[in-house]
């Protein structure tokens, strides 16, 4: 079975590369962030690294390591290049795959494509990932109807944070959309730790059922 699963997120910062890690370990798959933007630091390949039991050739090379902590459009300028986006294909890399976008579904990728254009090309299932925290009832809306409106097939919301019960009624609600789980707030993360919540509030079987898609 070919799995290929999209993790994008409503904004950035959201928790969707720690939700990604665990997602990439449950399937005993690959990780992979076709475009990095922002390198001082850990970056999100590195996150996941460590919160997971991934061997190293699981965590596939980004196609673009950007310096800058800004849009890839902008920080590809600032690098001093442009984003070719013919060369983020996730077809023919090895699967289980899952492939975390950069930053927010809107985000401009080059000064002519947005982001979320390129998963319209690429038609993979995605889960959204959508924090608990005030304001994400909005966002998370936003980001299914822009998901819906471009036919991109949506696996379901994996939110993220302390529970908020009415917002993500609400979401999966007014969205009509799977509630695929919560990930809660840790104190602090690591493989067990994350393999452990993972597990205990999410069912890799309902993504299953609708993640595999053709060679």
């Amino acid at each position: 079975m070919t799995i290929r699963i999209v993790v994008a997120g409503t904004d950035t910062d959201i928790g969707k590369t720690v939700f990604s890690a665990a997602l990439a370990n449950s399937l005993d798959g690959y990780y992979w962030k076709p475009v990095q933007a922002g390198l001082a630091g850990e970056t999100d390949s590195d996150v996941v690294s460590r919160v997971t039991d991934l061997a190293d050739s699981r965590i596939l090379p980004e196609v673009y390591r950007l310096n800058a902590p800004a849009s890839p459009h902008f920080a590809a300028e600032v690098d001093g290049i442009e984003i070719d986006v013919r060369k983020l294909s996730p077809f023919g890399l090895p699967t289980p795959l899952v492939v975390e976008t950069a930053g927010g579904l809107m985000v401009p990728l080059t000064r002519r494509l947005l982001q979320i254009d390129l998963l319209a090309q690429w038609r993979l299932p995605v889960v959204l990932c959508a924090s608990t925290r005030l304001g994400t009832i909005n966002h998370s809306l936003l980001s299914i109807e822009a998901l819906k409106r471009r036919a991109i097939p949506i696996l379901g919301v994996a939110f993220i944070g302390d529970a908020n019960e009415d917002s993500e009624r609400t979401i999966v609600s007014f969205g009509g959309v799977r509630r695929l789980g919560r990930l809660p707030r840790m104190a602090s993360v690591d493989s067990d730790s994350l393999q452990r919540a993972f597990a205990e509030n999410f069912s890799i079987a309902d993504l299953l059922d609708i993640g595999a898609v053709g060679p």
